[in-house]
């Protein structure tokens, strides 16, 4: 049986893809830093057979303790979801370096943390699937994103470098780049107004449900994405192929 660990995995984005993932049969190991999440995680979903880890990405010893307790309950590992990420609404101008080294040492530097653990083990059976969740603010211009899309633009490159570092090895390395979901984090980050905003300028005019976003990661995960790699899908209804949307 599969096994795939899942950062950011007891809400959100994570926590969807943590529940599909076990629904087509693979083993889940969750990785997330709030006890709380962790604790109500459990609760919603008594009948899951998680594994639920309180890891701080940021910190390379509790990293590799968490995967090695995976390992000694699963003995494998065989996909990664780089889930966990944090944001901030600020203009440029607000954005302090605090912003952009917290924004930075938790979707970058966390992301290339977990990775890094993960596969080495992936290398040594010759096999393996990354996704790392991007976003559009790393694609584009998005207003109050100086520091979040910066960070999320750098796990756009830092995915295309594995890829082409680690096919080698056997293994596939993708990102997911999400549009407006209706997650926690973006709850609470979005405003009203900016609601009304992201409705008039996706074609689709909503919000995704953190469902949607997992099958696409299900899908990189899969061997029916055997021949991708190093490439940012875009989840985002529409959103980064707009121009003028008639009204």
């Amino acid at each position: 049986m599969s096994v795939v660990i899942i950062t950011g995995g007891a809400s959100g984005i994570g926590l969807a893809t943590a529940v599909h993932m076990q629904s087509l049969g693979w083993q889940v190991a969750i990785f997330d830093v709030g006890n709380d999440a962790i604790a109500a995680c459990k609760r919603q979903h008594e009948s899951m057979d998680f594994l639920a880890l309180k890891v701080d990405i940021t910190d390379v010893e509790e990293v590799d303790l968490a995967f090695n307790t995976v390992l000694g309950r699963f003995g494998r590992v065989d996909g990664l979801v780089n889930s966990a990420g944090i944001g901030v609404d600020k203009s440029f101008l607000e954005t302090t370096p605090e912003d952009f080294r917290k924004l930075n040492e938790v979707n970058v530097i966390g992301t290339f943390n977990v990775s890094k653990v993960v596969v080495q083990k992936m290398v040594a059976s010759g096999t393996g699937s990354i996704v790392n969740l991007s976003s559009v603010s790393g694609m584009c211009g998005n207003s109050g994103r100086s520091a979040y899309g910066a960070s999320k633009g750098g796990v756009i490159a830092l995915t295309m470098v594995m890829a082409v570092e680690l096919a080698k090895h056997g293994i596939r390395v993708n990102a997911v780049a999400p549009g407006p979901i209706e997650t926690p984090m973006v709850s609470s980050m979005h405003t009203s107004e900016m609601r009304a905003i992201w409705h008039n300028v996706v074609p689709q005019a909503r919000y995704a449900a953190p469902s949607e976003i997992a099958s696409a990661i299900s899908f990189l995960l899969s061997n029916d994405a055997s021949f991708i790699t190093g490439q940012n899908i875009p989840v985002d209804g529409g959103f980064s192929a707009a121009g003028i949307i008639e009204g």
